[in-house]
């Protein structure tokens, strides 16, 4: 079997040098040119699986060798070496399409991670976008620009209205780049107690704190070889955001109560409905994190801008939910393309599930989906008013209990006769509390 091969571009020998030792090491050829006019001459004459470039070079600057690549040797994943501390330039490289950045002085752990996480990219494409439903315009470039910021390794801000799905997003930028194979790891930023959140995030050391009776791995080391999706990274205090930068920065961590750092190989995305920018101008969101986060922004659309979008995914929840009622009639079509959904792709599933279990056909109807009146307040209506989802939780218990009082609370056949797979009659008792 053929080795891979890789291009590396650099004037100094001793750098050279050092690199195709590293890359021999790892069962990997490699090709060295001193300089950019060299560094094309090679890329014309064959394919390479990976490139490692400095910035300077005698003839020119390693982003333009970058820039070029990305119309003459599009599918080779391109590193760029930087100074230390040149976070303007490794910034640059990214956003030019650069796979990741190695700062000097090399550190030979963190230069293996790299090449092997471009290995692992190869030829592959994110083919997995399309998991992601929608043939709207909106859709398809979203699903064309996940493929494309999934082979790098920049940070990924996500932004979107809440309820858009911009974890399934992050999911899709992860399964589809080279680190697939490592964890995924979500976290809500808003559900963390100030208190509680660098232990969480970083872990600590038995005795550090009163409680701490034995070591604890945080949820960054926890995401190592993979991805850490940072959910409302808006509602991170300052004091996280300084430490969240450094983790950022020099790729490391300190427990709370170790006495050093830990190295940690992590791809940061992040999300938020908040307006980042806003928060920055308003002095409540660090800057310099801010501009880390955000090298590549990726929107979601909302679910009104989608247009027969809501359809397909309409009937694609349906079919999820498992039941006899698998589609829509007419009236409930033409309602649902009406409809503003303030709460995006969220709120049409909680609507089709209630619709589900309150139909009495073999149909959706308009009845059936309960909409609110166009005035009705968008931030109720983004997590369902609470008066509401009180009544709708109260009809789904009493008829799920009628149902089992009248089969004896046989599960499999109240099921049946409320046109419920068990699966999900199960999944509604849990919800709901009853025992």
């Amino acid at each position: 079997m053929q080795k891979p091969l890789a291009l590396v571009v650099d004037d100094e020998p001793d750098i050279r040098e050092l690199l195709s030792l590293t890359l021999g090491r790892m069962d990997v050829d490699s090709v060295l040119a001193e300089d950019v006019a060299g560094a094309k001459t090679e890329l014309g004459r064959r394919r390479f699986d990976i490139c490692l470039t400095d910035m300077r070079l005698p003839d020119g600057d390693g982003l333009d060798l970058v820039d070029w690549m990305q119309t003459h040797a599009a599918g080779v994943p391109v590193a760029v070496i930087t100074a230390h501390g040149n976070v303007e330039t490794a910034v640059q490289a990214l956003k030019l399409g650069a796979f990741d950045f190695i700062s000097k002085p090399l550190d030979l752990g963190n230069l293996r991670n790299i090449i092997g996480n471009a290995l692992k990219l190869g030829r592959k494409s994110g083919q997995d976008a399309s998991r992601l439903l929608g043939h709207s315009p909106t859709m398809q470039k979203l699903r064309e620009m996940i493929e494309r910021v999934a082979r790098s390794q920049a940070p990924i801000h996500i932004s979107g209205e809440s309820g858009t799905g911009k974890e399934l997003v992050a999911r899709l930028i992860h399964d589809s780049g080279p680190r697939k194979d490592g964890p995924f790891v979500p976290v809500n930023c808003g559900a963390i107690p100030t208190e509680l959140m660098e232990s969480e995030f970083f872990g600590h050391r038995k005795g550090a704190f009163t409680g701490a009776v034995h070591d604890k791995v945080g949820l960054v080391q926890s995401a190592n070889t993979g991805t850490l999706f940072l959910d409302e990274i808006a509602d991170l205090p300052l004091s996280m955001q300084v430490k969240l930068l450094r983790v950022i920065q020099e790729q490391t961590v300190r427990p709370v109560g170790a006495a050093r750092e830990e190295s940690v190989d992590v791809r940061i995305l992040s999300a938020t409905h908040k307006d980042l920018a806003g928060m920055v101008k308003a002095g409540e969101f660090r800057e310099d994190l801010y501009y880390r986060i955000n090298v590549i922004e990726l929107h979601v659309p909302a679910l009104r801008e989608r247009g027969e979008d809501i359809l397909e995914l309409a009937e694609f929840i349906l079919g999820k939910l498992g039941s006899s009622i698998d589609t829509l009639d007419e009236e409930a079509r033409k309602a649902i393309l009406a409809y503003p959904f303030p709460g995006n792709v969220r709120e049409l599933e909680n609507m089709l599930e209630r619709a589900v279990t309150l139909s009495a056909g073999g149909r959706v109807t308009v009845g059936d989906l309960a909409m609110r009146p166009a005035g009705a307040d968008k931030h109720s209506a983004l997590s369902s008013p609470a008066g509401l989802g009180d009544q709708v939780e109260d009809v789904q218990r009493q008829a799920i209990l009628k149902a089992l009082e009248k089969t004896r609370y046989n599960k499999t056949a109240a099921a049946k006769l409320l046109g419920l797979t068990f699966r999900q009659l199960r999944y509604r008792i849990k919800k709901l509390g009853i025992e």
